[in-house]
């Protein structure tokens, strides 16, 4: 079967991350990590609009009640689209100026999962974070150098969590109910040579997407054996995230990255940093929102 990818938007972000799907409005939020920028993009008129901002942002997820919430290199905001105003909730990790978040997702009660990582990236001074609707946060996971994709199973009994650098997608028990996770185990290895684990989604088959930074792919696994099922080619060489949109969840929005390029390297990648779409055999799970509670 033929693999068409096509360029949805020829964005050319530094870090393009962290694709989540408003389905009541059917726009694609996204985030340049060190370009400093939130994107709203309306496929529907190919339409982009970018808010700045004075930080990292590292992820983006929907607010039930109206906008966005961020995890920014100093903290966890609220983000109202129409003023454009960030709001502060809370920072973790005040005491570490030199960590920042990164990845994050709501799960389907409407928590926020957040986790941080060193500018450096070498060492394990992250950690994950759950951010309860009513702002309290948890640390989930210590000792994390770069923390990444965050997905759960159709039924929310298992959450799927990437560390890049140990280049493993490790599964836990999850308790939707409680917001808790237990018995820590290594779902996906990445063989060597084919990038790093980056960002994730799952779909209604139980089935993860990786993207892969440095592998040119997203990858589709069966997380419950570690088995490899597909692998799509982008013509990028560091993928960032996936995520399911569209009116039927079949079609998969990438991010890419064009950091670390010099005019040489982007000749052989001109859409680096762009964002892409390819449609799917499956539905993929929805994005969930985080639903505060007031």
């Amino acid at each position: 079967m033929e693999q068409r990818v096509d360029l949805l938007l020829d964005a050319g972000a530094i870090v393009a991350e962290s694709p989540s799907w408003d389905a009541k409005n059917k726009l694609l939020y996204w985030v340049d990590i060190d370009g400093k920028k939130v994107h709203i993009y309306d496929p529907s008129k190919n339409e982009d609009k970018i808010i700045n901002s004075n930080q990292y942002v590292g992820c983006i997820a929907p607010n039930k009640s109206g906008g966005a919430i961020l995890a920014m290199h100093h903290g966890i905001y609220f983000l109202n689209f129409e003023t454009e105003e960030f709001t502060f909730v809370c920072d973790p990790e005040s005491d570490k100026p030199d960590n920042r978040f990164n990845d994050g997702k709501c799960d389907a009660y409407g928590r926020f999962w957040a986790g941080t990582m060193n500018l450096e990236e070498k060492d394990p001074l992250g950690a994950l974070y759950r951010i309860d609707r009513d702002h309290s946060v948890t640390k989930m996971v210590d000792k994390v150098t770069v923390s990444n994709g965050i997905a759960w199973n159709p039924d929310n009994s298992i959450m799927y969590y990437i560390d890049t650098r140990t280049k493993s997608v490790f599964a836990f028990d999850y308790d939707l109910k409680a917001g808790s996770i237990s018995n820590r185990r290594v779902a996906v290895k990445i063989p060597d040579g084919q990038g790093s684990p980056d960002g994730m989604t799952s779909d209604s088959e139980g089935m993860i997407w990786v993207a892969h930074w440095g592998g040119w792919r997203i990858s589709r696994w069966d997380p419950r054996n570690g088995k490899l099922i597909e692998v799509i080619n982008i013509p990028v060489e560091k993928v960032t995230s996936c995520v399911f949109g569209g009116d039927d969840l079949d079609e998969l929005y990438i991010t890419t990255a064009s950091r670390g390029l010099n005019t040489d390297g982007l000749k052989k990648q001109p859409h680096a940093g762009g964002i892409f779409k390819y449609k799917t055999h499956v539905r993929g799970m929805p994005t969930y929102a985080y639903d505060e509670k007031k």
